[in-house]
């Protein structure tokens, strides 16, 4: 036996079990991992709550983790019995050992521990794609990041400013502006206090932002729009706040020929090419130290409904790990 975080069915913290769960071996191009730690994120909660609808209950939720195989199935040729491995986007990862597929699993590098794999799996291979394919950065771009004391946001921050753009960052608070500051964001923004669209515009010289990248949702949309210069992109990635509302994609138009992408890390990861050339660069970044990997918070796993009611309070900054 071994041990677990099921929900039986969809709603708030109080919905995460700690459990005893059945782990068999390894099937076909399967392996199975004992897993040393695993990241909270926001997907997490969106999968709890049901806004992300999944097949079956009971489930385990989490989306990435890092520990070594302990076993591998038949036809397994690339992992090995010691390898240390890490994952993103893999629903299951609230679990002491697993049992997945091959499929989206990646060998850590040496100087890379499983606690700095599981808080940055997800959350670094989404600023990845934002960065690197959503829209790539180029030097000189003023760029507007939401949450920027967060876990993605932090990372955000700090590839972008290597990458020679200038970054506005949205916080809640001065000490999360601080933090964000010591990160690679130029300019905070207290969001509470300032009208965003306006102290972009006052930042840029009147110009407005090349991209906006942004993971609150419904309460920020027309913000984001509203920041943007002519011919800008929004990227919508995550619903903090709720999902964006329908639009008409007519106030676009005299906004400055916007455009506007709702990515997803599944489909940044959806083929082996794309997901090692996310982790192949995002490996190399962090081990030189370009870009460094805050965890805030660690808690035990079986303390998940307590991480998540922090998360949801915006409690937390950088990442967060559980420790197994």
């Amino acid at each position: 036996m071994t041990k677990a975080i099921l929900i039986n069915e969809a709603g708030g913290a109080d919905k995460l079990i700690w459990t005893d769960i059945e782990v068999g071996d390894p099937g076909t191009s399967e392996i199975r991992i004992k897993q040393n730690a695993c990241g909270l994120n926001y997907i997490d909660i969106y999968v709890r709550s049901g806004l992300y609808p999944i097949e079956s209950y009971p489930a385990t939720i989490g989306m990435e983790a890092a520990g070594v195989i302990e076993a591998v199935g038949e036809g397994v040729t690339d992992f090995a019995v010691g390898d240390r491995v890490a994952y993103p986007m893999v629903l299951g990862g609230y679990a002491e050992t697993r049992v997945m597929s091959t499929a989206k699993v990646v060998k850590l590098p040496d100087g890379i521990t499983d606690e700095t794999a599981a808080a940055m799996m997800l959350k670094g291979l989404t600023a990845h794609y934002l960065l690197f394919r959503t829209y790539k950065v180029q030097p000189g771009d003023n760029i507007l990041v939401y949450a920027a004391a967060g876990g993605v946001g932090l990372i955000l921050c700090q590839w972008a400013k290597i990458l020679g753009a200038t970054v506005i960052g949205c916080v809640g608070n001065e000490e999360k502006a601080a933090l964000a500051q010591a990160n690679g964001c130029d300019h905070p923004i207290l969001y509470r206090d300032e009208n965003i669209p306006a102290r972009v515009k006052e930042l840029t010289n009147g110009e407005g932002v090349s991209v906006a990248y942004d993971s609150i949702g419904k309460a920020t949309f027309m913000d984001s729009l509203d920041s943007l210069k002519p011919f800008g992109t929004l990227a919508t990635y995550g619903n903090a706040s709720g999902k964006v509302e329908p639009f008409d994609p007519g106030i676009l138009a005299p906004r400055g020929s916007l455009y506007v992408t709702r990515p997803t890390l599944e489909t940044h990861t959806a083929t082996r090419e794309l997901l090692t050339e996310g982790t192949d660069r995002l490996f190399a970044t962090v081990q030189s130290g370009d870009v460094k990997i805050s965890i805030n918070q660690t808690y035990a796993l079986s303390d998940a409904r307590q991480a998540h009611e922090d998360l949801e309070a915006r409690k937390t900054t950088g990442s967060t790990v559980f420790t197994i």
